[in-house]
């Protein structure tokens, strides 16, 4: 994703949230951004929410949000911000949507599959 980024011409701004978590305030903003439920946000396969769970799905927001403030690797991501929008970036390629440069030409990913073609318009 940020060979895609990278490829618009714009150096993104990294916040790596495992050393700097966002502040409840920025992480109930982001999620509201992106217009999505906060469950959409939490990444539970293979974390510690599969044992804080325990069989209880019904958490509230505010009790989600605050796993994530005190397990930040409980946060889904990438979050991707610009003024065109916020996302949560998952495939990569959902970035293109919210990136205001055009492509400055064809971009693959390391696993071979074209995201942009030479023109710069998605594959």
């Amino acid at each position: 994703m940020l060979g895609l980024i990278r490829n618009r011409g714009e150096e993104p701004t990294l916040i790596e949230y495992l050393k700097t978590p966002p502040n409840r305030a920025t992480l109930k903003a982001l999620i509201a951004a992106m217009g999505v439920p906060v469950c959409e946000v939490l990444r539970i396969k293979g974390t510690l929410y599969e044992e804080l769970d325990q069989g209880n799905s019904k958490w509230s927001d505010g009790e989600l949000i605050g796993f994530m403030l005190r397990y930040p690797i409980l946060i889904n991501r990438p979050i991707v911000a610009t003024p065109l929008g916020t996302r949560l970036c998952r495939p990569s390629e959902a970035v293109l949507d919210i990136l205001p440069q055009p492509q400055r030409g064809a971009f693959t990913k390391e696993d071979g599959e074209a995201i942009v073609d030479a023109k710069g318009r998605k594959a």
